[in-house]
């Protein structure tokens, strides 16, 4: 199967094309993974996954989602998820990534309740423009032009920090309506300045982002980024936009495109079924001629495969799937007689062929 051959980006080899995509835990003490994390990705690799992209990880403390999310705007908390990196290349064949996100107005959370907490529990968040998510949330603050580059500087500072925590993959947070995104779209980025109006204007963030990071990366680090292809809204992102937006970022040598939805506009219907975001991962894969990463309710090997073999991605995002299921790679490649990472510990537990 395809789904188990090898795959390099810049010097960074993955062994297969299975990859744990970036799921938030809320289980986070002030930003420093634990024990959990420790066991939660440790065993991903165990289960013979290429690449594991720890979820997303804040570049200051306003980044967070939530008070319970992880953060890498502190030594502390880099050496938290070095033990971590350490661990997954000591005792698998598996690559790890880490994905630097900032939730803007999206921020503030309670991992408790869902909802958006008070400043006194919480924190003020900022986005592009005084526009809340939600019409029950705070006005977020309106970011200044010098609040902009200082938060260019944090992702510099953050990727230089998951660079010397050994990740071999930094993946930028473009999607899901968090920062980044808010910048993107129309519908929350009203500015009249630099940073707002034209699409290029409503880009220079991200890419101002994307020079940051890879004045740190080295050659044996990758560089992707999420994004969200389209918004589902009137007027708002879209497809052509993600294609276009995806053409920059391979001039600026970012290596894949992870390609998601949604996320910045409230109350919008996402037609939810198996696959419903590979056609957005294969449009921007095609049209902007860069290689992607297709995700969404992807729940089986011949599926994954299949999109494969359709020249749809070039690495499967596995979610809820290997949530449910952290050795889905061992087990899928017993089935198909695909050779996978197996721990020597556990020689005697594995099927004959």
């Amino acid at each position: 199967m395809k789904l188990f051959t090898p795959i390099t980006f810049r010097n960074v080899e993955l062994k297969n094309r299975i990859v744990m995509s970036p799921m938030c835990m809320y289980s986070a003490e002030e930003g420093v993974a634990n024990d959990f994390h420790f066991v939660h990705y440790g065993s991903r690799a165990q289960g013979g996954a290429g690449l594991i992209i720890v979820e997303a990880t804040g570049v200051e403390p306003r980044g967070r989602i939530t008070n319970k999310c992880l953060g890498i705007w502190n030594d502390e908390q880099a050496l938290a998820l070095k033990k971590i990196v350490d661990f997954v290349h000591q005792n698998s064949e598996s690559k790890i990534g880490i994905q630097l996100a900032h939730a803007g107005r999206k921020g503030s959370v309670s991992a408790e309740t869902n909802r958006q907490m008070s400043l006194e529990e919480g924190w003020e968040t900022i986005a592009p423009s005084p526009i809340p998510f939600h019409h029950s949330e705070r006005i977020p603050h309106e970011l200044s032009v010098e609040e902009i580059k200082a938060l260019v500087e944090d992702f510099r500072k953050a990727a230089k920090r998951a660079v010397e925590a050994g990740f071999d993959v930094l993946e930028i947070h473009g999607a899901h309506g968090y920062l980044i995104h808010q910048f993107l779209s129309p519908l929350s980025n009203t500015r009249t300045d630099e940073y707002g109006g034209s699409f290029e204007n409503r880009a220079r963030f991200l890419m101002e982002i994307v020079d940051a990071v890879n004045s740190e990366i080295t050659e044996k680090q990758a560089l992707f980024v999420r994004i969200s292809g389209t918004e589902y809204a009137e007027n708002g992102w879209e497809i052509t936009d993600s294609v276009e937006l995806s053409k920059t970022l391979k001039d600026k040598n970012v290596d894949l495109i992870d390609v998601s939805s949604g996320g910045n506009i409230n109350g919008v219907t996402i037609p939810l079924r198996p696959g419903y975001q590979v056609p957005l991962a294969e449009d921007v894969k095609k049209n902007a001629e860069i290689q992607t990463g297709a995700v969404g309710l992807i729940t089986s090997a011949e599926q994954a495969e299949q999109i494969l073999q359709n020249g749809q991605g070039d690495l499967i995002f596995l979610a809820r799937e290997i949530l449910r299921n952290p050795y889905f790679a061992v087990q899928s490649s017993w089935e198909s007689g695909d050779d996978c990472f197996y721990p020597h510990q556990y020689l005697r537990a594995k099927p004959t062929k």
